[in-house]
């Protein structure tokens, strides 16, 4: 992708020169059914795969659900206000993390190298015409029940993947809210020698 798309130009704009993939990166929540190929849907994986991690511990791990009964074994941990439209996605997955390295001492960075390689992953979606969505909002210790997962590893988000659909598909009050949001300007985020916010 080598532009940036129409429908992200009137909401964002670089400060600085950038790949357009960054900007054209944005969390819609409207998803077309259309089902993700496996060849597509595994590169998302392999670029998270490749993300930086300390002491290359590649804390990360991705639990996936495409089919119908997988999905509903997902739905009962994910909040209402987030089920009300995640439920159209065609894949839902839950990136956890592992807390203990191969050491056996704790991992002080697995929630940080866990969301690097959400952000790839997320990136590799975008280049492949996917959109993908990041939610905070589930019960973490439900979603360990139900998907058995040992007390090592931290549940961290639950991701929607899979094609844009139309905003009017949503329901009224989150149509609104479905345009990619802007950021903070350069000079609020980066200090030069010493922390000096403004």
């Amino acid at each position: 992708m080598d532009h940036v798309l129409p429908q992200v130009q009137e909401h964002r704009k670089a400060e600085y020169d950038i790949d357009p993939v960054f900007l054209n990166r944005w969390s819609p929540r409207s998803y077309k059914p259309d089902p993700v190929a496996d060849d597509v849907l595994y590169s998302l994986f392999e670029a998270a795969r490749w993300a930086p991690s300390g002491n290359n511990e590649q804390p990360w791990r991705f639990i996936v659900a495409r089919t119908k009964e997988e999905k509903e074994r997902f739905y009962p941990f994910i909040m209402e206000g987030n089920r009300i439209w995640c439920e159209q996605a065609p894949v839902l997955v839950l990136l956890v993390s592992k807390t203990i390295g191969s050491r056996g001492t704790s991992l002080r960075t697995h929630a940080f190298d866990a969301g690097t390689a959400w952000g790839y992953l997320a990136l590799e979606a975008t280049r492949k015409g996917l959109v993908t969505h990041a939610m905070g909002g589930f019960d973490r210790d439900k979603a360990r029940e139900v998907l058995g997962i040992p007390e090592e590893y931290e549940p961290q988000i639950v991701i929607s993947i899979g094609y844009q659909g139309d905003k009017e598909a949503l329901p009224e009050a989150l149509q609104e809210r479905e345009k990619p949001s802007g950021r903070i300007a350069m000079s609020e985020i980066v200090y030069e020698g010493v922390f000096a916010p403004k």
